[in-house]
C-alpha cells in the first residue's frame, strides 16, 4: 500500500500563493482588442442580446455564460473535517471546488461566501442569485439548516440547487454498493444495512438507498448515541426520525451483527474488527470518514478475508471520491437547460458508474494508475481519472432529466451531445496525472544532482513526502541542512538521504569507471578522480550508471549543454548514440511532442527519421497514438527549397524502415495542425492533426517551443531526454518545483527508453 501522503503547511501556503493568490483567474472568450470588439461587447452592440432575452428569457441561454456556470455557496460552517471556521476561511475550500468543476466537466463555476449563519438570510441571498447562474452548489453548510437551506431554495428556484456533501456522496456511494451487491451475490431488497453517521451525507446515502429498494427496517441508522430506533427522544430531529427502524439494537455493534452492508460516514476508529468479524458473510464496508476510515482495509481484511472494502481515500482501492458524481451531474443537467436534479438524475449517475466499473478498463487508464484494472472486488468505482467519465455520467444524467420533465432545452442528437463532450476533455492534466502515477507505482530512488539548489530540495522533500519514491540527493549535509530549514522544511532533513562525494565509499569504484571509460580520450587517472570527485553531475550520473539510483534530474543550475557534456563522460548521450531530447508543449486542451530541442543541431534525413522514431515512443508513452509530421516552412514540395529537401527524404527514410506509426512531410506547421488546412492535399497519410512535430534544427525546436511557452502561456515539459542507457531528465535553469517533479515522475516512468 502506498504511503499516505505528507506535505507541509510551507508547501500548502506556497502553493495557493504562487505565482499568484488563488486557484483560478477569469479569462475572455471573445477577442477584446479593437475598437470593434469593444463595441460589440460593450456599448453599443450588447443593446442586442440584452432586447432579445428581455423579448424571449430562454435565449439567456443563447447568448450569455449562465447555461454552464454553477454557483458554489457556503456560509463556511461544516468545512472538510474541521468544522465552523466561518465564510472567509472556507474560500480556499471553495476555489479548490471550482477549479475541480472546471477540471472534470468544463463547468465555469465562482465560490461565493455569504458571511452568515442565519437560514432565512442564506435563502434569500441565493434566491436573489437565480438570474446570474444555471445551477447552485451548495458545500459546507452545517446539518440540521442544510436540510432547510436545500428544500426552500429548490421549491423557490427554477435551476438546479444540490447540495453535495449530501447527494455526492450518496451517488458514488449508490454505484459501489450496486456493484458489491452484484460480485456478492446479494439483492438489496434483502439486505440489512448499518449506517454510522446521520448527518447530512449520511441520511443522504440512506434515502438514496431507499429509493433503490432497500427496506426501511433493514436499514439501520446509528448516531454518537447509538442506535436510531423507532420510540428514541433523545438527540433527535425530523430528518432522522424519518430513518428511525424498530429493531431491538441499541449500539453499533448490535447492530453489525449479521449485517450485510456497513456505510461509515463518522469518524476514524469507530469500528472494531470484532464488528466486522460479527457480519453476515460477503460483508460489504464503505468506510468513508475522511481523512482517516472507520476501519482500515487491512484491519477488515485481517479478520474477513471475504470482505468488500471502499475507502474515501485515494492510496486504497475504491475511493467513494464525490468528484466522481458532482461535475458530471450538474455537466448533463446544465446541458439540457434542467430545472432541478432529481432523484432518477442523481440514481442515473449511479447507474453509469456502476456500469462503467464493469467494462473493460482501456490501457491509457491502467497506464496510468501503473495496474491492471479490472471488475471485481479491489475495482468496483471507476477511478477519478478515468476519461470516459465525461462522456459517459452526462448523458446518462441528461436522459433521466428529459424522461422526467426537468429539461427545458432535450437533447435532439445524443450521438452528437457525446461527441462533444469528448471534445470537452482536456489531456494535459490527465497525461501529467498519468505520469505520477506510474511514477508512484515504480518507487524510484530518484537521485537529484543539485542539492545546493532551493528549488531541488523542495522538489526532493516533495518527492518523497508524496510517496512517489526515495530521495537522494547530491550536496553536503550542511549546506542542504541550512537551505530546507531557510525553506521551512527544516524537519525535511532527517528524510532525505544526502549523498556527498567526499565521504562516499563508492568514490573509487566510481573513479576506476570513468578513467577506464576516457583513458584513451586524454584522460588520466587525476583527471578522472576529479571529475568523479568534483562534478556533481558527473557524481550523480556514476551514481545511476552503477545502480546506486533508479533515476536522474539536474539541469537547474548548469546550461542544458554543459550539463549533457558532463553527463556524457559516464553515458553515450551524443547524437550519435541515438540521443534526443523530445519536448512536450501542453496548450488549450492540445498536446504536441516537438524535437529535437536538445542533442541534434542540424540532423540530416537519417538523424530526422531517429527523430521521429523516439517521438513517437514518447507520445506512447504518454498514451498518445503518434501521428507525426516532419516541418518546413514548404508543403510537399512548394515552394522549392534545398533546406526542405532533408525533411522530405526523412519521410522516405521511414517508408525503408517500416515504421508502425503514421508520418507524412514536409509539410507547414498549419498544414500539419489544422485538419481544413490539411484537407487541401487529399493524399496526406496522417488521419488527423499531427501530435509529434520534428523540425529541421535544434534551434528552430528551441524557438518554437519558447515562444509558445512566452507568448501563449503553454505548458512546457522537457526537453525528455530518450536514447540514453538509463533514465536521465534535464531540466532548464527556469524550472519551478513542479517543473523538477515531472521530470523526476518522466525519468521515474522511464520515458522514452527503450525502443
Amino acid at each position: 500500500m502506498s504511503t499516505k501522503h505528507r506535505t507541509t503547511p510551507e508547501e500548502a501556503l506556497a502553493y495557493h500563493s504562487d505565482p499568484r493568490p488563488g486557484k483560478y483567474e477569469i479569462t475572455a472568450t471573445k477577442p477584446m482588442t479593437t475598437q470593434r470588439d469593444l463595441s460589440l461587447a460593450y456599448s453599443p452592440g450588447v443593446a442586442v442580446p440584452v432586447q432579445a432575452i428581455a423579448d424571449n428569457p430562454e435565449t439567456v441561454y443563447d447568448y450569455t455564460v449562465k447555461g454552464n456556470m454553477v454557483a458554489i455557496i457556503t456560509n463556511g460552517t461544516a468545512i472538510l473535517g474541521m468544522g465552523n471556521l466561518g465564510a472567509l476561511a472556507s474560500k480556499p475550500v471553495m476555489e479548490g471546488k471550482a477549479v475541480l468543476f472546471k477540471r472534470f466537466a468544463d463547468v465555469n463555476a465562482i465560490d461565493i461566501e455569504l458571511a452568515t449563519e442565519d437560514p432565512e438570510e442564506i435563502i434569500k441571498a441565493v434566491s436573489l442569485m437565480g438570474p446570474t447562474f444555471g445551477g447552485i452548489n451548495l458545500e459546507d453548510i452545517k446539518a440540521p439548516e442544510c436540510f432547510i437551506i436545500e428544500q426552500r431554495l429548490k421549491e423557490m428556484m427554477d435551476i438546479p440547487v444540490f447540495h453535495d456533501d449530501q447527494h455526492g456522496t450518496a451517488v458514488i456511494c449508490a454505484a459501489g454498493l450496486m456493484n458489491a451487491l452484484e460480485i456478492s451475490g446479494k439483492r438489496i431488497e434483502d439486505c440489512k444495512i448499518v449506517l454510522n453517521g446521520a448527518g447530512a451525507a449520511g441520511i443522504a446515502c440512506l434515502e438514496l438507498i431507499k429509493t433503490m429498494g432497500a427496506q426501511h427496517d433493514n436499514c439501520i441508522m446509528c448516531d454518537t448515541k447509538g442506535v436510531i430506533f423507532q420510540g428514541r427522544t433523545e438527540g433527535m430531529n425530523q430528518w432522522k426520525s424519518a430513518h428511525a427502524a424498530r429493531t431491538d439494537a441499541r449500539t453499533l455493534a448490535d447492530a453489525m451483527h449479521g449485517a450485510d452492508v456497513f456505510l461509515g460516514v463518522s469518524a476514524k476508529g469507530a469500528v472494531t474488527p470484532e464488528m466486522v468479524a460479527s457480519m453476515g458473510p460477503n460483508p460489504v464496508i464503505f468506510a468513508m470518514a475522511n481523512p482517516d476510515p472507520e476501519i482500515t482495509p487491512e484491519e477488515a481484511h485481517a479478520v474477513r478475508h471475504d470482505a468488500i472494502v471502499a475507502t474515501g481515500r485515494s492510496d486504497y482501492p475504491n475511493q467513494v471520491n464525490n468528484v466522481l458524481g458532482f461535475p458530471y451531474l450538474f455537466r448533463g443537467a446544465l446541458d439540457i437547460h434542467a430545472r432541478a436534479i432529481n432523484d432518477e438524475m442523481k440514481l442515473a449517475c449511479a447507474r453509469a458508474l456502476a456500469a462503467l466499473a464493469r467494462e473493460d478498463v482501456p490501457d491509457e487508464v491502467a497506464l496510468a494508475y501503473g495496474r491492471k484494472l479490472s471488475f471485481g472486488r479491489d475495482y468496483i468505482i471507476p477511478t477519478p481519472f478515468d476519461p470516459r467519465l465525461i462522456y459517459t455520467i452526462p448523458p446518462a444524467v441528461a436522459k433521466a432529466g428529459m424522461e422526467t420533465g426537468v429539461a427545458r432545452r432535450p437533447i435532439i442528437d445524443m450521438a452528437a451531445y457525446v461527441l462533444s463532450l469528448k471534445a470537452r476533455m482536456d489531456p494535459t492534466a490527465t497525461i501529467l496525472q498519468g505520469i505520477h502515477a506510474r511514477a508512484r507505482a515504480a518507487q524510484a530512488r530518484m537521485i537529484f544532482a543539485e542539492g545546493d539548489d532551493p528549488r531541488v530540495l523542495r522538489a526532493a522533500v516533495a518527492w518523497q513526502r508524496s510517496g512517489q519514491g526515495k530521495s537522494l540527493v547530491v550536496g553536503r549535509e550542511s549546506d542542504v541542512k541550512a537551505k530546507l530549514e531557510a525553506a521551512g522544511l527544516g524537519d525535511a532533513v532527517r528524510e532525505l538521504t544526502v549523498v556527498n562525494s567526499v565521504n562516499s565509499r563508492h568514490i573509487e569504484s566510481y573513479r576506476d569507471f570513468i578513467y577506464r571509460r576516457l583513458q584513451r580520450q586524454g584522460f588520466d587517472r587525476e583527471d578522472a578522480h576529479k571529475l568523479a570527485n568534483r562534478d556533481r553531475h558527473v557524481f550523480a550520473a556514476l551514481m545511476l550508471a552503477h545502480g546506486h539510483g533508479d533515476g536522474m534530474v539536474t539541469g537547474v543550475t548548469r546550461k542544458s549543454a554543459h550539463v549533457l557534456a558532463m553527463i556524457n563522460h559516464v553515458f553515450d548521450a551524443k547524437a550519435s548514440d541515438g540521443a534526443v531530447g523530445v519536448t512536450a508543449v501542453l496548450h488549450r486542451g492540445r498536446i504536441v511532442l516537438i524535437g529535437d530541442t536538445l542533442v541534434h543541431e542540424w540532423p540530416d534525413e537519417n538523424d530526422l527519421a531517429d527523430i521521429a522514431e523516439r517521438g513517437a515512443l514518447v507520445a506512447r508513452g504518454l498514451g498518445l497514438e503518434p501521428r507525426v509530421a516532419f516541418l518546413s516552412f514548404s508543403t510537399f514540395g512548394y515552394p522549392v527549397s534545398e533546406r526542405a529537401t532533408k525533411m522530405y527524404e526523412a519521410a522516405k527514410v521511414l517508408d525503408k524502415r517500416g515504421v508502425n506509426f503514421e508520418y507524412e512531410g514536409e509539410m507547414t506547421v498549419d498544414v500539419a495542425l489544422n485538419v481544413e488546412q490539411m484537407a487541401n492535399y487529399p493524399f496526406c497519410r496522417l488521419t488527423g492533426p499531427a501530435n509529434v512535430l520534428v523540425v529541421p534544427a535544434r534551434h528552430s525546436a528551441s524557438i518554437s517551443v519558447k515562444l509558445m511557452q512566452e507568448m501563449a502561456g503553454a505548458t512546457v515539459i522537457g526537453p525528455i531526454l530518450t536514447g540514453v542507457e538509463k533514465p536521465i531528465q534535464i531540466c532548464s535553469t527556469v524550472s519551478t518545483v513542479n517543473d523538477i517533479l515531472n521530470m523526476a515522475a518522466i525519468a521515474a516512468c522511464k520515458l522514452g527508453q527503450g525502443r
